[in-house]
């Protein structure tokens, strides 16, 4: 499983942890489970193969700290949406750009670049075209205001 993989994944959970009432922790001892990985991969390549301890580690690291980091990673999206109400936005987007702002904020080895071209790719799966440029504007504005190198 390559990174950018692993990093599909979590934005995957972190989707799936909205309809959750399970603390994150728990969430992610289930769904990252050999068994679970074994009974979506028929449906989802994606699931093919388990995480190694390294690559659950990040995954798990990823959507924690999405959880943990969840309304203020939602007022940076609400407050770049540029006239879009947060509500609108679908939550598969919406996950795939707070597992992109959290890397931004919290995880100084990703690189900025790095993290926004795979949120735009990941993105590129589940959404439309008009969604992919809507989800790289608001990253570009988000790096371009919020971080400060």
């Amino acid at each position: 499983m390559t990174r950018n993989t692993a990093r599909e994944i979590a934005a995957h959970l972190a989707y799936e942890w909205n309809f959750t009432d399970l603390p994150v922790g728990e969430f992610l001892d289930r769904r990252l489970a050999p068994e679970c990985f074994a009974e979506l991969a028929p449906e989802c390549g994606l699931y093919a193969d388990a995480p190694n301890a390294k690559q659950a580690q990040y995954i798990r690291r990823l959507v924690a700290g999405v959880a943990d980091h969840a309304a203020e990673l939602d007022d940076y999206i609400a407050r770049y949406a540029q006239g879009r109400r947060f509500e609108r936005i679908p939550l598969m987007a919406s996950a795939v750009m707070r597992v992109a702002m959290y890397e931004i904020l919290y995880m100084p080895d990703i690189p900025h670049g790095v993290a926004i071209s795979q949120a735009v790719q990941i993105a590129g799966k589940y959404e439309s075209a008009e969604v992919v440029k809507f989800i790289n504007g608001i990253l570009a504005s988000f790096l371009r205001e919020e971080v400060k190198d």
